[in-house]
């Protein structure tokens, strides 16, 4: 067996009745998927139950640990050579475990990733929230994008990883980056591949469908979270942080700076943050073909840069600055 997808699950059955359909139609078989429920009160296992004679499907249940361990669990059990980290909340198109396959035999690697993109069932907020968290013009293409500032870095919810070196690496870390155990793990395993001197790349055609956060209050709290442990991982990996990570902190800083000058200048210094929406606003209706979707990611954006920026000047103040 080549490929086992590993997923862990927390309180999502719908989502991954969803996962489980698209798996489905893969026009690559051979496959297994691991669905490692992580202390979940509502469990997928009837879902699962209904794809047992469709898919090469094993279902574990295990006290809540956090997404990370989850995925070792489910990597202890797997047995394909390879394993593909995908998140509950994703949907795979038909080709998306071929393209795996092609890249692969192109040219092996150690380990890779793909990006991910808005289906068109997503909601408005949704698809608003993948273009701040996909665009060039908001985190620099690090996520996937055809253009990047920065060295392309695996994120957990499409990751692949030759399993010996999945198991030489031992797998995610316990360590907590954030205020919330989730957040920085993935980089951290993506900086370990680096440093152990493991080939990893991007595979442009593996992508999903990603849903991500459904409101703007939770994706709020996810790009504070990752800004926060972005500090911690730069004190334990100095190359962990580059320019482009400190940008939303930039923006932040200079965003109270417009305002503070706008009486000054009588409101000349908000032109730049209007041209800066308005470039926002035709780039994401463009792509979207929406102008409804155009106006939100304008606000999605803010979040992003803004939330993280706190979250990062947050983090650097009380482990830097205060020690603490």
């Amino acid at each position: 067996m080549n490929y086992s997808i590993i997923v862990p699950v927390f309180n999502r059955p719908d989502e991954v009745d969803e996962l489980l359909e698209s798996l489905c139609s893969q026009t690559y078989k051979d496959f297994e998927v691991v669905i490692v429920e992580d202390g979940s009160k509502i469990t997928c296992k009837d879902v699962c139950d209904k794809y047992a004679g469709i898919l090469d499907l094993h279902y574990y249940y295990k006290e809540n640990s956090g997404p990370g361990q989850s995925r070792n669990y489910g990597v202890e059990r797997a047995r394909g050579e390879y394993v593909v980290i995908v998140d509950s909340d994703a949907v795979t198109p038909p080709g998306f475990l071929q393209a795996i396959d092609d890249e692969l035999l192109r040219q092996p690697c150690d380990a890779w990733g793909g990006p991910d993109a808005a289906h068109e069932s997503f909601t408005d907020i949704q698809k608003a929230i993948s273009y701040a968290m996909t665009s060039f013009f908001t985190t620099g293409g690090i996520r996937g994008g055809k253009k990047q500032l920065d060295k392309f870095y695996p994120r957990s919810f499409n990751l692949g990883v030759r399993r010996e070196a999945y198991i030489q690496l031992g797998g995610f870390s316990t360590t907590r980056f954030s205020k919330m155990a989730l957040y920085g793990e993935d980089i951290d395993f993506s900086i370990r591949i680096y440093k152990a001197g493991l080939s990893c790349r991007l595979f442009p055609e593996a992508w999903l469908w990603h849903k991500r956060r459904t409101d703007f209050r939770r994706f709020w709290r996810q790009v504070y979270n990752s800004g926060y442990a972005r500090i911690n991982l730069w004190r334990m990996y100095p190359e962990a942080l580059k320019p482009v990570h400190a940008l939303p902190s930039v923006f932040t800083i200079g965003c109270i700076g417009l305002l503070l000058l706008a009486p000054f200048t009588c409101g000349l210094s908000l032109l730049l943050l209007l041209l800066f929406c308005l470039l926002i606003f035709l780039d994401a209706t463009f792509r979207n073909r929406s102008i409804k979707v155009g106006w939100l990611s304008v606000v999605a954006t803010f979040i992003q840069l803004i939330g993280y920026g706190v979250g990062f000047i947050e983090s650097w103040w009380v482990n830097c600055v205060r020690k603490k």
